[in-house]
């Protein structure tokens, strides 16, 4: 039967798709890639037919949230005929959500047409509000540009989840501002533990390692925290600050694994099917894409084939002061 849903080997079923559209980027963050970044020849992208139909058929199979990343996906050329393809799913019915993870530098010019096409939230990557350390942990980034994105997100009705990803000795200062702005402008906030991902140093990584635990520990000695049962369909465990009513995200995939209910899976820019971001195993979708484009049976059956060979969980670990289980790709090909 084609259209059975997806289901894992550990009885997960598969209703998440994380789909990369570019390895390319208008910043060059530290812990996301190098600064020269050799990017990948435009011929071995999908094309944007080719994410509709791979999208496409992730749909028909159940997949009922889509989010688009990169790179920043937004600097894909023509990438809004890509998302007013993907509407029509959310017009049928079949796709609950459609959302986008983004630095945030090409929001004032896309937001409104995002909110047109029926998106309803927004991530955005911003781990610091401070000019000087935007620019140096994003190289090439300008932090105004993207709080003007932001605002612009907010304007056209999207609620907008701030993703900050905690670096020790970089924005551990910042912990109560950023709470601070994000309950001021009514935006979520959420905290991620630094993956080992891409060939950056283990070193760097180490240093910039800062557990969500010690950072949660912070936090209890100013907010009550209590733990919820709120999801958004990812790896996020979210907390309710008593004093302000915030919700505050933790995606913990080193100090605590998430692996138990994992129902996502990842698609590269390339179209490589990953069904664990810390593991190497993945499935070519390009190829039955480009030898049949007219007929996705093949399609279909390769990622079957590969969720059946999804894992139970991943290796992240950075006990005794090294990097276990470190992925050699870098995130922005996998997709942040």
């Amino acid at each position: 039967m084609t259209d059975a849903p997806l289901i894992d080997p550990f009885a997960r079923p598969i209703t998440y798709l994380r789909v990369s559209v570019t390895d390319r980027c208008d910043f060059r963050c530290t812990y996301c890639m190098a600064e020269h970044m050799q990017f990948l020849p435009k011929k071995e992208l999908l094309s944007l037919e080719e994410l509709d139909r791979l999208c496409s058929a992730f749909v028909g199979l159940g997949v009922q949230k889509l989010r688009i990343t990169g790179g920043e996906p937004l600097v894909r050329r023509d990438i809004m005929t890509f998302f007013q393809r993907m509407s029509r799913h959310l017009d049928s019915g079949a796709l609950r959500e459609l959302t986008l993870t983004t630095n945030g530098s090409q929001l004032a010019r896309f937001a409104p047409d995002l909110a047109a096409l029926g998106m309803k939230r927004v991530n955005v990557s911003l781990d610091t509000l401070v000019p000087e350390k935007f620019a140096e942990i994003t190289r090439w980034g300008r932090l105004d540009q993207v709080l003007e994105g932001i605002a612009a997100a907010k304007r056209a009705g999207l609620r907008v989840k701030i993703n900050a990803v905690a670096l020790k000795g970089f924005n551990e200062d910042e912990l109560f501002s950023l709470i601070d702005w994000c309950g001021g402008e009514g935006h979520d906030l959420t905290f991620i533990e630094v993956m080992p991902m891409g060939d950056m140093g283990e070193e760097l990584r180490l240093d910039q390692y800062w557990p969500l635990s010690e950072l949660r520990a912070r936090l209890a000695e100013r907010f009550t925290l209590t733990e919820t049962d709120e999801t958004t369909g990812g790896p996020a465990r979210y907390f309710r600050l008593e004093e302000t009513g915030q919700r505050i995200g933790f995606i913990t995939p080193l100090t605590h694994n998430f692996c138990e209910s994992c129902n996502r899976v990842r698609v590269t820019c390339t179209g490589e099917l990953f069904m664990c971001l810390g593991q190497e195993d993945n499935a070519d979708l390009r190829a039955p894409l480009r030898a049949h484009p007219s007929d996705d049976s093949a399609l279909i059956a390769a990622i079957r084939g590969a969720i059946s060979r999804k894992p139970k969980g991943h290796d992240f670990d950075y006990s005794r002061q090294g990097v276990a289980g470190q992925m050699s790709r870098h995130m922005s090909h996998t997709g942040g």
